[in-house]
């Protein structure tokens, strides 16, 4: 349970960077598009955004500022939205090195970006009752154990207390585990 709280708390934080880098798109775009400079743009955009989009907006906006690459700023691999900021570098470092409207690119970028998030919320829910499924069936021995224990057939007994039980035990424990986190990784990849 603690590797799924932990997966699931990871997507929460992706997704609401991933509403972070949004807004940021689009207040540098609405920068670019009253006439800002590129680093101007990013510097007012970073004043307004939150999360990664401030830090990587600032650092782009310094960047471009003293002469360096602005689509340098975006990329950190070691971030959680790693994926759609080098998208946004890749669209960034394009209009730098051939003069294409970065208003435009970003434009694109981030509509890119809005399509991807749609497409994963909608394949997230409908890969929620596969999900919903597995728990119970993770939680089927439990209320197996619990019924036995008011039948009388004291199931608690032969699982602590019995020979038996130090195998059984464990080893239903661990099937149940490994059956939760095999359907996670089965429906991430449909998610994927």
């Amino acid at each position: 349970m603690a590797v799924r709280n932990r997966r699931g708390s990871g997507e929460r934080e992706r997704r609401e960077e991933c509403a972070h880098l949004l807004a940021g798109l689009e207040a540098v775009v609405g920068e670019l598009r009253v006439g800002a400079h590129p680093s101007a743009a990013a510097e007012a955009a970073a004043s307004e955004s939150r999360g990664e989009a401030a830090r990587v907006l600032a650092i782009s906006s310094g960047r471009s500022r003293f002469g360096g690459s602005g689509a340098a700023g975006w990329v950190h691999p070691e971030s959680v939205v790693a994926e759609e900021l080098s998208r946004i570098a890749a669209a960034w470092r394009v209009a730098e090195e051939h003069g294409l409207a970065l208003a435009e690119l970003l434009t694109a970028a981030r509509i890119d970006l809005l399509g991807r998030i749609r497409f994963r919320d909608r394949t997230e829910a409908a890969l929620a009752g596969a999900r919903a499924s597995a728990t119970v069936l993770a939680g089927l021995p439990l209320v197996g154990i619990g019924l036995g224990q008011l039948m009388g057939a004291e199931p608690l007994a032969v699982l602590f207390a019995a020979p038996a039980g130090e195998l059984l035990l464990p080893l239903g424990t661990g099937l149940a585990c490994c059956g939760l986190l095999w359907t996670d990784v089965i429906t991430r990849q449909g998610a994927a």
